[in-house]
């Protein structure tokens, strides 16, 4: 297991990208944060939890009452999963990743 802390979005295991999706499996998986737990970075601070922009985005969203109103936002310690996925073909011969039972994100 690398030193990273999972990443925090809370949409993170949703999104459908080739880097999330483990085929053997057929399941959608949470990145790791882009920095190492012990990175020393002070211009990047939000890196050693989020894994995107995108993430970071979406954490605020879902959190930002939360904070405002002290009430504390739980961390994530596992890495989350969305099941039922396996890798295809689009319209055009491309590679796609399809909901099983479902059509094409």
């Amino acid at each position: 297991m690398p030193n990273k802390h999972f990443c925090q979005g809370p949409f993170c295991h949703t999104k459908l990208t080739q880097d999330r999706f483990l085929k053997s499996k057929g399941i959608i998986r949470g990145r790791y944060a882009l920095n190492t737990i012990d990175s020393d970075t002070d211009w990047c601070k939000r890196a050693k939890y989020l894994c995107s922009t995108r993430c970071e985005m979406d954490w605020l969203d879902e959190n930002m009452l939360a904070v405002e109103m002290r009430i504390p936002v739980p961390f994530i310690t596992h890495r989350r999963i969305s099941e039922g996925y396996e890798k295809g073909k689009n319209r055009w011969g491309g590679s796609c990743i399809k909901k099983i039972g479902g059509a094409t994100e």
